[in-house]
């Protein structure tokens, strides 16, 4: 296949195309220009931070798990399964993507609170209260990361050849055995990256996680409740904790090139 002949490319295009660069790194340069380097060492000893970063790692695992728990047989219903309302729920599957999270944590505490649908039940039949509780930021942050990994594993699911699970079916095997040997398989790339991309979205949660389970050290209080805490205390710890979650990130898309960033 012969190469793509190069394209002269416009100024009309160049130029709002490189203020769109400038606009979106240059903040980053910003965190990277004043990030104490010489005192990051021992800042990122600090136990408070320790203790935030430790607890964003295990929620955010936990949410991740939570999610494909539920998510991929989720995604499944929507690619392979033909029932009345589908649009409507893969609509409502989206919402979280685009509510803002506040909204999302109000709607927790009126579900899960001590008066709400079924936090009332909970706490009457097994003593269980969830807001402002470890599980609490695990329940918030699967709430919005959840619909990256539907989408992810759904649009795997519909692009996988149909052919084997059909031959797997004609050779006797059960819906559950097609399932887990044939369809998974097959979409494995898509479950992996809807998941590390629902754990990267539920390590960075903040609005439902601050109204759902509050700010509590040690608690409830994740990497970016810590940054938003440390804004009104200490400007440098913020940076670092800032530092930290980029990082993170950077290293989730780094991981995710060749799927979600690169084209052919």
């Amino acid at each position: 296949m012969s190469p793509r002949p190069r394209q002269r490319v416009p100024l009309a295009l160049l130029l709002p195309a490189g203020l769109g660069l400038i606009f979106l790194v240059l903040p980053l340069l910003g965190l990277l220009a004043r990030t104490p380097w010489a005192s990051l060492p021992r800042r990122l000893a600090q136990p408070g931070v320790l203790t935030a970063l430790r607890l964003s790692l295990e929620t955010a695992t936990l949410a991740t798990l939570l999610c494909v728990a539920l998510g991929v047989p989720l995604a499944w219903l929507l690619a392979r399964v033909e029932f009345p309302g589908r649009r409507l729920v893969r609509a409502l599957v989206t919402v979280p993507l685009v509510l803002p999270p506040v909204v999302g944590g109000v709607a927790l505490l009126l579900v899960f609170g001590r008066r709400g649908l079924l936090g009332a039940g909970l706490e009457a039949a097994f003593g269980v209260t969830l807001p402002f509780t470890t599980a609490a930021v695990v329940l918030a942050e699967a709430f919005v990361a959840m619909p990256f990994l539907v989408i992810a594993v759904e649009g795997a699911l519909r692009g996988a050849d149909p052919r084997y699970e059909e031959a797997a079916a004609t050779l006797g095997a059960g819906r559950w055995i097609t399932f887990t040997h044939v369809t998974l398989p097959l979409v494995a790339p898509g479950v992996t990256a809807g998941a590390v991309l629902c754990w990267a979205r539920a390590l960075g949660e903040f609005g439902a996680t601050i109204t759902f389970a509050g700010n509590y050290p040690g608690r409830t209080q994740t990497m970016p409740l810590a940054v938003y805490l440390a804004l009104e205390t200490d400007l440098q710890a913020a940076i670092v904790l800032s530092l930290i979650l980029l990082v993170a990130s950077v290293a989730i898309l780094a991981g995710l090139r060749d799927r979600w960033v690169s084209s052919p």
